[in-house]
């Protein structure tokens, strides 16, 4: 069985927002309080299997959350100890190893980076949610990229509340340090959102019978020549959307 699935994006370099609100203040939205209204960012506060509580998390974390500091600017620094301390190693871990394990191992591949990012901004209280997508990799100089090697990729995202309406996740990717709001930047390509990998597995399925069988996975992501008529679509459908918003 093959699938295979082609798409032509359009991204964008879009403008770093900035932040006011602590991370305590932030912390107390998603706090339940009889008779307020619901918030579905709420629902990335919990738990969910791939990003358990702990309290090892919670440790690692808080050097991270001084009172009163920024939440915006307390998640990047939480990105920037994870991007430093841990070492991104190919097949180092399983697609079910334990974010717990390899937090104490120090090493994994970006799954385990984004999960790790989610736990820890979770044990403080903040809602935070695992994104899937794609990332444009640049080969070395003087090499070629290779077709089809690449895999997907896996970065996350904190709720901001003081950020404008319709914006309010920032993106986080503690394998490369990057962060933006909507995406890391223009060289990501978003697929899904969830509570942890779980949520967004691209294939799921059963295959009935005996015998065994391998799994090979291959994405490769390449700028194109852009068109114009393409071009002048997406922007304005960006317009249309800034400003109904």
């Amino acid at each position: 069985m093959i699938v295979l699935a082609r798409s032509v994006v359009c991204t964008e370099a879009l403008a770093p927002l900035e932040s006011r609100v602590s991370w305590e203040q932030t912390r107390e939205l998603f706090r339940y309080q009889r008779g307020s209204a619901f918030d579905e960012a709420a629902e990335f506060v919990f738990a969910s299997p791939f990003c358990p509580r702990h309290a090892d998390f919670l440790a690692y974390a808080r050097p991270s959350f001084a009172p009163g500091r920024g939440v915006l600017e307390a998640a990047q620094d939480l990105m920037r100890r994870i991007h430093a301390d841990f070492v991104y190693e190919s097949h180092s871990t399983e697609i079910n190893t334990p974010a717990l394990e390899a937090l104490a191992r120090r090493k994994g591949v970006c799954q385990d980076f984004a999960h790790i990012m989610i736990a820890c901004l979770r044990s403080m209280g903040l809602a935070a949610r695992y994104v899937s997508g794609y990332l444009l990799t640049h080969p070395a100089p003087g090499t070629v990229k290779l077709q089809g090697s690449d895999a997907s990729h896996a970065w996350c995202a904190v709720c901001v509340p003081d950020f404008p309406q319709g914006e309010r996740w920032c993106d986080l990717d503690p394998t490369n340090n990057r962060c933006g709001w909507h995406s890391p930047g223009e060289d990501y390509v978003t697929l899904a959102t969830g509570r942890d990998f779980a949520d967004v597995s691209p294939i799921r399925g059963v295959i009935y019978g005996g015998g065994s069988h391998t799994l090979t996975v291959g994405v490769t992501v390449e700028p194109v020549a852009q068109d114009a008529a393409v071009q002048a679509n997406f922007q304005s459908q960006s317009q249309s959307q800034s400003q109904s918003q």
